[in-house]
């Protein structure tokens, strides 16, 4: 049963400062950070070519119609 049990001693875990911790991690966050900025500025440019290409197609409908007397 000892096996199982934790009895502390070499067995017990590295005691690690909030500072070391929190300095781990950064590389990984800022990555992760990197990539939700790039997918987001590429949803919005993605939004903002499809509305220029929308209003394009507008103006051209509306210039059409127009010459035909509707």
């Amino acid at each position: 049963m000892t096996m199982l049990t934790h009895t502390g001693g070499q067995f017990e875990p590295a005691r690690y400062s909030s500072a070391a911790r929190s300095a781990a991690g950064t590389g990984a966050t800022s990555a992760h950070l990197a990539m939700i900025k790039r997918f987001w500025l590429s949803a919005l440019t993605c939004l903002i070519v499809g509305g220029a290409v929308a209003g394009i197609i507008a103006l051209k409908s509306v210039i059409v119609l127009s010459r035909l007397g509707y």
